[in-house]
C-alpha cells in the first residue's frame, strides 16, 4: 500500500495555509487511499503551522485519535494534554486520555481524567449528559477489569439514573449483578424500570438467567436488530464462491484461538481435518496474542489471517476473496466478537458453533451444530437456524496438559474426610435456585462442604453470608484461588462430585471434571445452555446422573454424600470409557463435522438452503420481558408450552398488533408451536 505519494515537504507547504475545513477533507481523502502515514505528517505539519489558531485544541484531540490507532500511544496522549491545557472543558480529551491511560496499563491516572469530567459537569445539558454517562461507563468498565465490582456496579446505576435508555449499559449493569450473586439480578428501581433492564439483558446473561428457551430466542433476535443491525453498505459486492472445484474451504471465525475455554476444546480439531476433504481457513479477532496455544493454531490450519486490525468491510472482502464455501462462527454473542463482518454474508452458508450456547435469532445463520441431547427434535421451534447434530457437540482436547503432582486436601484448604461437593463453574452461573439447592443438601449431609471456584473477594463473602443466614457454617464453603490450567486440572481429583449450576450448566468445565475422572450432578432443562452438561455426562458414559428434575438432582446429591462408595462404580466408568467414549473421541466428531459440512454444501447447491425463522420474535419478547423470572424458576414448570399460550393469549386478547394491515391472530401468534 503507497503511504508517501505526498512528500514531507509538500505536505508541510500544503498545510502551512491550510484551513480547518480543508484539512479535515484533505485528512479523508488521504484515509481512504490508504496514505495512513501521510494523514500523521500532515496533521503535525498543520499543529506546527498554526500555534496560533483558536481550534488548535480540536485539532490535536484528532491527531491524537490518528497517533492512538497506530498504537503511538506516548505522543498521541501528548497531543490530548495539550489540547486540555489549551481548552480544559473540551470533555472529549478527558475521555480519550483516560483510554490511553488504560491502554498504557495505568488505571489509575486514567480514572483520574474520567473523575474529572464527572466533577467538572454540573450543568445539564444535552452534549454533558453523553459526556458524563460516557466517564461513568469507561470508569465502570474499567474497575470491573481490576475486580472492584461494588464501585463498577455503582458508575453504571449512576448513568442509568441519567439516562435509562442505555442499553449497553443495561446489559452490563445485569451482567455485573449476575457476577457478584447479587440476587434478584434484575432488580428496578424508580428511574430504571424491570422491562428496561430485562430487554437490555444480553443473550448471553439470558442464558444464566433464565430456562425460558423462547425468551432466550426473543432476546437474541432483539439483541442482533438493536446492536448487529442492518450492514452500513447494503450493495457490498462480494465475490462469495458459488462453487470451486477441490476440498471445502471452510472458514473458521474466532477471537479465542488462544488460551481460552472454547481455545482448549478447538485444540485437535484444525488439525484432525482430513485435506482432501476440507481446506481449513481461520480468520482471528481476538486480541494479540503469544501463548503457545494461539502459535499451536497458526500451525495447524492451512490459512491463518488476523482481522482483529481490519474493519467489517475489509474482513468481509478477505474472507470472500478467499473463496470461503462454509463460514463458521465461533463466537456468537459472545466478548470479541465480529458479528457485523456475518451480516455482509461474505460465505454462501453461515454456521453457529460451539462458541456460544444458543440461538443466534439473526437472518444470516443458515445452521446452528447441536447433537440429539441438547436439542432433540421437539426443541426446534426454540432455534431460527435449521439444527444438525454431531453424535457429541462438543469437542475435546486430548492432549490436556495437567500438572504432575496432585496436592493434599489440607494444602488446598479442604478437610481430609469430608464429603468434598465441588463446582468450578463461574460465579455468574450461581443463582439463587441453584444456591438454595446446594444449601438443601449441605443440611441433609453432615459436615460436608461445598469447593467453589473464587471470585472476587467481596462476591465470596457474600454467599458465606447467604449460607450463614440460611443454618450452614460459612466455613464450610471453601473457594478455590484461580491457577492456570494444569494446576486446576490437576485438583480435581481432590472433590468427590461435581454439582452442575442450572440453568446455565458446565461446558468446558464439565469436560475438564470428566476427563479427570470425576462424576458430574446434572439437572437439564430446556435451554441449550442448561442440556451441554446432560450431553457430556451421557456421552462420556455416566447417563444416570443426568437428572430430570430438581427434587432429584437434590435427593441424588444427598444419597452420594451420606454414602460416597456409591460414586465409586462412576468414577471407574470414567477412567475405563475414557479411551473410547464418545465424549473424548475427537476424531470422530471431526469426521462427523466434515459430514455436515458436505451436507450443508449439498443444500446451498440445491436450492434448499433454510432460511432463518424469525416469526413474531417481537411479541415473544415484549411478553417475556414481563416475567419476573428471578421469582420463577421455568425449569421446574410441568406444562411450559401451556403457560406461555396463556401469557400469549392474555397479550393478544388486550393488545393486538397491526401487521402487513391486518391483525395478528391467535394462529399467528401461536405459530412456532404448531
Amino acid at each position: 500500500m503507497a503511504t508517501d505519494i505526498l512528500t514531507s515537504a509538500v505536505i508541510h507547504s500544503m498545510a502551512r495555509n491550510m484551513s480547518v475545513t480543508d484539512l479535515i477533507r484533505t485528512v479523508e481523502t488521504l484515509k481512504q487511499s490508504g496514505q495512513e502515514a501521510s494523514v500523521e505528517t500532515l496533521y503535525d505539519a498543520w499543529v506546527q503551522h498554526n500555534q496560533g489558531n483558536p481550534l488548535l485544541y480540536a485539532i490535536l484531540f484528532n491527531y491524537s485519535v490518528a497517533l492512538s490507532d497506530a498504537g503511538k500511544l506516548v505522543p498521541a496522549r501528548e497531543c490530548l494534554e495539550k489540547a486540555i491545557a489549551l481548552n480544559s472543558e473540551f470533555m472529549p480529551a478527558y475521555i480519550n486520555l483516560g483510554r490511553i491511560y488504560e491502554r498504557m496499563g495505568t488505571l489509575g491516572p486514567a480514572l483520574v481524567q474520567w473523575s474529572a469530567v464527572i466533577a467538572k459537569l454540573a450543568q445539564i445539558n444535552g452534549g454533558n449528559i453523553t459526556f458524563k454517562t460516557t466517564a461513568l461507563n469507561q470508569s465502570a468498565r474499567a474497575l470491573e477489569a481490576v475486580n472492584q465490582d461494588e464501585a463498577a456496579e455503582n458508575m453504571l446505576k449512576q448513568s442509568l439514573e441519567i439516562d435509562c435508555h442505555q442499553r449497553e449499559v443495561a446489559q452490563h449493569y445485569v451482567a455485573l449483578r449476575q457476577r457478584q450473586c447479587e440476587w434478584p439480578v434484575v432488580a428496578p428501581w424508580e428511574r430504571v424500570s424491570h422491562e428496561v433492564l430485562t430487554v437490555g439483558m444480553s443473550p448471553l446473561s439470558a442464558g444464566a438467567y433464565t430456562d425460558d428457551p423462547l425468551f432466550q430466542l426473543a432476546t437474541a433476535y432483539n439483541y442482533n436488530k438493536v446492536e448487529i443491525g442492518i450492514p452500513p453498505v447494503l450493495d457490498l459486492p462480494l465475490k462469495r464462491a458459488v462453487d470451486v472445484s477441490g476440498p471445502l474451504r471452510i472458514g473458521y471465525v474466532s477471537s479465542d484461538l488462544r488460551e481460552h475455554a472454547v481455545g482448549y476444546l478447538l485444540t485437535e480439531v484444525f488439525g484432525l481435518h482430513d485435506r482432501k476433504k476440507v481446506e481449513v481457513f481461520a480468520y482471528y479477532c481476538g486480541p494479540e496474542s503469544k501463548d503457545s496455544l494461539h502459535e499451536h493454531f497458526k500451525k495447524t490450519v492451512d490459512h491463518w489471517t488476523s482481522i482483529s486490525n481490519m474493519d467489517d468491510i475489509a474482513a468481509a472482502r478477505r474472507i470472500a476473496d478467499d473463496g470461503i464455501q462454509i463460514l463458521v462462527d465461533l463466537n456468537g454473542y459472545t466478548r470479541e466478537a465480529r458479528l457485523k463482518i456475518f451480516a455482509l454474508r461474505p460465505a454462501p452458508v453461515i454456521v453457529n458453533w460451539l462458541g456460544y450456547p444458543g440461538t443466534l435469532a439473526s437472518p444470516y445463520h443458515h445452521y446452528i451444530i447441536s447433537d440429539d441431547w441438547i436439542i432433540p427434535e421437539e426443541n426446534e421451534l426454540y432455534y431460527s437456524e435449521k439444527v444438525l447434530r454431531l453424535p457429541c457437540y462438543q469437542p475435546s482436547n486430548r492432549q490436556r496438559a495437567v500438572a504432575p503432582k496432585t496436592p493434599t486436601r489440607a494444602e488446598v484448604g479442604l478437610p481430609e474426610k469430608a464429603m468434598v461437593y465441588c463446582c468450578f463453574n463461574g460465579a455468574h452461573k450461581i443463582n439463587r435456585f441453584t444456591f438454595e439447592r446446594w444449601i438443601m443438601i449441605l443440611k441433609r449431609v453432615p459436615k460436608s462442604v461445598l469447593w467453589l471456584l473464587g471470585s472476587t473477594k467481596t462476591t465470596d463473602e457474600r454467599l458465606k453470608k447467604i449460607a450463614s443466614e440460611h443454618g450452614i457454617e460459612p466455613e464450610r464453603l471453601v473457594f478455590a484461588e484461580k491457577l492456570a490450567n494444569p494446576y486446576h486440572l490437576a485438583r480435581y481429583v481432590l472433590a468427590d462430585l461435581f454439582l452442575d449450576t442450572a440453568p446455565y450448566g458446565a461446558h468446558t468445565t464439565g469436560s475438564d471434571a470428566l476427563w479427570m475422572g470425576v462424576p458430574i450432578l446434572t439437572f437439564s432443562g430446556k435451554s441449550f445452555a442448561s442440556r451441554v452438561c446432560g450431553s457430556l455426562a451421557r456421552s462420556a458414559g455416566i447417563p444416570e446422573l443426568v437428572c430430570s428434575s430438581a427434587e432429584e438432582y437434590v435427593d441424588r446429591a444427598v444419597e452420594f454424600g451420606n454414602d460416597p462408595s456409591l460414586l465409586e462404580p462412576f468414577r471407574k466408568k470414567l477412567r475405563a470409557e475414557k479411551s473410547k467414549c464418545v465424549l473424548f473421541d475427537t476424531p470422530l466428531l471431526v469426521r462427523r463435522l466434515e459430514d455436515l459440512y458436505v451436507r450443508m454444501w449439498n443444500d446451498f447447491k440445491d436450492g434448499r438452503l433454510p432460511k432463518p425463522d424469525l416469526t413474531n420474535l417481537d411479541v415473544y419478547l415484549e411478553v417475556g420481558s414481563q416475567v419476573h423470572h428471578d421469582e420463577i424458576e421455568v425449569q421446574t414448570l410441568d406444562d411450559y408450552h401451556g403457560w406461555w399460550l396463556e401469557k400469549l393469549a392474555k397479550r393478544n386478547k388486550y393488545r393486538p398488533v397491526p401487521s402487513d394491515n391486518r391483525l395478528i391472530t391467535n394462529e399467528d401468534v401461536f405459530l412456532r408451536f404448531k
